[in-house]
């Protein structure tokens, strides 16, 4: 399978995962820039910001249209963010490859013990 080919399944693939769970698509596309088209982590890292920039519009749009988004809230968060990306990026650009890695690893450990955590929670009070 070609790049390009691997890159076309990813965008379907993180698309369809960060509009279905609202996660943002980097839970995909990191890895798989990194693992399987050979960037390195800044690069997946960096790769993942930017393509993840029109799914998120184009989700938003649908949301909004269904009227689950809360601009306030959207807004605060953004804001936050943008000064906290632009410090991280500086910090991941100088940071070493291994652990760039080793923390990305990490915060997906977090998070998916965060999903399974909340899951029992809520099988426990509705079942």
């Amino acid at each position: 399978m070609t790049a390009a080919l691997i890159a076309i399944v990813l965008g379907v693939a993180g698309g369809f995962v960060a509009a279905l769970a609202g996660v943002g698509g980097g839970i995909l596309f990191v890895p798989a820039l990194a693992l399987v088209l050979g960037l390195s982590q800044v690069s997946a890292e960096a790769t993942s910001l930017l393509a993840i920039v029109p799914v998120a519009i184009l989700g938003t749009w649908q949301q909004r249209n269904t009227g689950d988004v809360h601009l306030r809230d959207a807004f605060i968060i953004g804001v936050g963010s943008v000064v906290t990306a632009v410090l991280a990026a500086l910090a991941a650009s100088a940071m070493p490859e291994d652990i760039l890695k080793w923390l990305f690893a990490a915060f997906m450990l977090v998070i998916a013990v965060r999903i399974w955590v909340g899951a029992e929670r809520d099988a426990a009070r509705d079942g």
